[in-house]
């Protein structure tokens, strides 16, 4: 089961309300810092492109940002699982959609919250302000009112409107019940459907069912008062339409016999008995939130011939809105799409239930920490991080769009498509999130050693609820649990170890001896090296040497190079290397670039920016990426002779000469490395013709840790590192004054190296 993440009230709030509130900003796309370029932008630039969208309206997606932005509409009505909260108080929620809409797929979004619960004037308002957007996401309105919304604003609207509430759940779980048939061998025309509960989604999701073979007849829909029955008085239009006739009451009885149970009610209303009064090999989707209506568990445990999927993550085959509706606005924004049609729906189911019989990728078992998902009982949609859900869903949505005549800009080229596709799969956060997942399913023991320090000590509190590790500070435990208290942290799962008690004596011992042994040749007696083990960082690092840790981080107020000697005399170096080196990943708007060698090496030479490129390249690629490397310099290509450039084209003839599959060339500057299209242009002979760089070689420390530095100060960026390369056991160090979301994403990435190096 994967290890969830504890979420608590207090962080919570913290983390929207920390640096700049909430979790979305406006972030310029265009030069603004001369007064041309606000000429350009404003008045009296602006009037040129306002007066071409007059003439035709169409080219306000060739001139404005309509065309990548979504609106995401809701009156607050009936929130995730808190109902009727209102439409200010649902607004964490839109933004956090609006967040998702950009870090799946691209799109910016604007979350809209209407203090209104008239449906007709719900309709004028956000009819009057859809020209603003390229496409509309209905959230969180309550039913019945949202069926009337959504159509009038479909029919009313010529853009792309959907309600996800209903739809996304539709498409997901219908893609999930395509891929439960084929591996129970039932054909969707011959099952018996109980669906229990009447909302939104329960309706939607029953109709998408029909649409693909469900027969009317063969389905009973029950709510809170039991069987939805035809002589029932008082029943709305979408109760009605799946009223039965049979002489069924409760759902008790309607689940005898069923091959399929459809849950989005509330929990546990579902027992064992009803489960096994079901037709054989059934099929289970219990999806209220946040409690299912009967336990994965108890459900696997009552028939082993059954399927169950939930909306739970700690789960298999969660129904997850996230695997859809990201990819389908996607796609239907990039064709001009004027609606969003059942053919475009159903091109979505598929897609998504043709991508799960497909062999996963690595990173996609890498990130649910598990071996060879494949397709089957456990499996039957694709994980909500799996990379490839945009370039399968959104082109299967703008085809269909092409093909039922609603596309106004429908996609010739699907190649290049796919190409513009791949591009938006920036960063943005989804590396760490994929790591992230891998740590939480296997959590290791990672030595903080600094627990006297605040940022330290918060650090460690946040791995342990985020589940990343098993964190263990080390230092006094008195000093420790009042600098907890002064926090207001609990210290509840964080291990404390104070490596100068008393008890600590003959542990201090075991290691001093095994590091004086180690050290015996550099002046180390035993004496010395039981002194060295009052030091934390010493204390910490052999209790990695020894397996008594998995993984350690310790601080320094100085440069990170005057501890290498000690780290590589106790840890050692990896096989085939004569250096160590450290990365930082920097993620901007222009994609993820990883830098080094940022911490260790104030004096490279040939042979050890050879070393550097070659552990930069192994760690490019651990992180699921291909690395295309420069080596930089000042100069282009032999333009100087100066020795420091000289020795950076000699790296770079070694590594061609003898690790010809590491992808580098150079020495060149920072800005042809950049430019891909400058740098075939100019240099055309370059070994990275066409492909665009992401891992960037300095010639010396003080270049790339200057360059890192500034570029974090200035905000251009995000910033994770330094992360050790070339160590035989993950010891990892960074600045005294680190935020602790830098702490923890060190500590997350060492437990990685923790994780890979028990694999090997």
């Amino acid at each position: 089961m994967q290890n969830i993440s504890k979420v608590t009230k207090e962080m919570a709030l913290e983390y929207h309300e920390e640096g700049k509130p909430g979790k979305i900003e406006i972030v310029p796309t265009k030069p603004y810092a001369s007064q041309h370029d606000l000429a350009l932008a404003y008045s009296p630039g602006v009037a040129f492109p306002c007066l071409e969208i007059e003439k035709n309206p169409e080219d306000a997606y060739k001139y404005t940002d309509k065309g990548n932005l979504v609106g995401v509409i809701s009156n607050g009505t009936a929130v995730l699982g808190l109902g009727d909260i209102g439409a200010l108080a649902g607004k964490p929620v839109m933004e956090g959609k609006a967040l998702l809409f950009k870090i799946f797929a691209g799109l910016d979004a604007f979350d809209i919250e209407i203090n209104e619960k008239d449906p007709e004037k719900i309709i004028q308002i956000v009819k009057a302000i859809s020209p603003t957007f390229g496409g509309i996401n209905l959230e969180d309105i309550k039913a019945p009112e949202c069926f009337e919304i959504e159509t009038r604003l479909k029919a009313e609207c010529a853009i792309p409107i959907m309600h996800d509430d209903q739809h996304g759940t539709a498409i997901i779980s219908a893609a999930g019940l395509l891929n439960a048939l084929q591996i129970q061998d039932k054909k969707i025309e011959d099952i018996r459907l109980v669906v229990n509960g009447a909302g939104a989604a329960a309706i939607s999701c029953t109709r998408l069912y029909v649409q693909l073979g469900v027969k009317r007849e063969n389905v009973v829909m029950c709510d809170s008062k039991g069987v939805i029955r035809a002589d029932r008085p008082n029943l709305n239009e979408q109760k009605r339409e799946f009223a039965t006739t049979r002489d069924l009451h409760t759902l008790e009885e309607a689940m005898a016999g069923a091959d399929v149970f459809l849950g989005l009610s509330v929990a546990d209303v579902v027992t064992p008995e009803m489960i096994l009064t079901m037709a054989a090999k059934p099929v289970v989707f219990a999806l209220a939130n946040p409690n299912p209506e009967i336990d994965y568990n108890l459900a696997m445990e009552t028939r082993p011939d059954i399927i169950v999927a939930t909306g739970r993550s700690d789960y298999p085959n969660q129904i997850n809105n996230v695997i859809g509706f990201p990819y389908i606005f996607r796609g239907a924004l990039d064709c001009g799409a004027t609606g969003i049609n059942e053919a475009m729906k159903i091109a979505a189911v598929h897609a998504i239930a043709e991508l799960a019989h497909r062999p996963v990728p690595a990173v996609v078992d890498e990130a649910y920490g598990m071996n060879n998902i494949k397709f089957g009982r456990e499996y039957i949609l694709p994980k909500a991080l799996d990379p490839r859900l945009l370039l399968c869903v959104a082109p299967a949505v703008a085809k269909a769009a092409a093909e039922s005549g609603i596309a106004k800009r429908p996609i010739t080229d699907w190649d290049a498509y796919q190409v513009r596709l791949r591009s938006l799969m920036g960063d943005d956060g989804k590396m760490m999130r994929r790591i992230t997942e891998i740590a939480r399913n296997t959590p290791k023991r990672v030595v903080i050693c600094e627990g006297n320090m605040d940022n330290m000590l918060r650090a460690a509190v946040r791995c342990h609820h985020e589940g990343v590790c098993r964190p263990v500070v080390l230092g006094n435990e008195e000093m420790i649990e009042k600098r907890a208290a002064r926090l207001g942290l609990s210290l509840d799962g964080v291990e404390i170890i104070n490596p100068r008690h008393d008890r600590e004596m003959d542990t201090r011992e075991r290691y001093a001896r095994i590091l004086a042994e180690k050290k015996s040749r550099e002046g180390f007696s035993y004496d010395l090296a039981l002194e060295k083990m009052f030091e934390r960082s010493y204390f910490g690092m052999m209790m990695v040497e020894t397996g008594d840790a998995d993984a350690c981080l310790y601080s320094s107020y100085s440069a990170g190079e005057s501890a290498a000697s000690d780290v590589v005399s106790i840890i050692g170096l990896q096989d085939s290397y004569s250096h160590f080196a450290t990365m930082h990943i920097l993620n901007t708007r222009k994609g993820t670039y990883f830098i080094a060698d940022t911490a260790v090496n104030p004096d490279a030479d040939k042979a050890a920016l050879v070393d550097i490129a070659r552990l930069a390249d192994h760690t490019v690629r651990f992180f699921a990426i291909e690395p295309q490397i420069a080596m930089l310099s000042y100069s282009n290509f032999g333009s100087s002779k100066h020795e420091e450039a000289t020795m950076v084209a000699k790296a770079v003839k070694e590594l061609h000469e003898n690790y010809p599959e590491v992808n580098v060339d150079g020495e060149m500057q920072v800005e042809y490395a950049i430019d891909t299209e400058l740098r075939d242009h100019t240099y055309p002979f370059n070994m990275l013709k066409g492909k665009k760089v992401n891992t960037l070689v300095f010639p010396n420390l003080t270049a790339a840790n200057t360059t890192t530095q500034m570029l974090l100060s200035m905000g251009v960026g995000s910033i994770i590192g330094p992360i050790q390369m070339g160590l035989k056991k993950p010891v990892y160090f960074t600045n005294s004054n680190a935020s602790e979301r830098e702490i923890i994403d060190l500590v997350t990435i060492a437990a990685i190296d923790a994780i890979t190096l028990e694999r090997k």
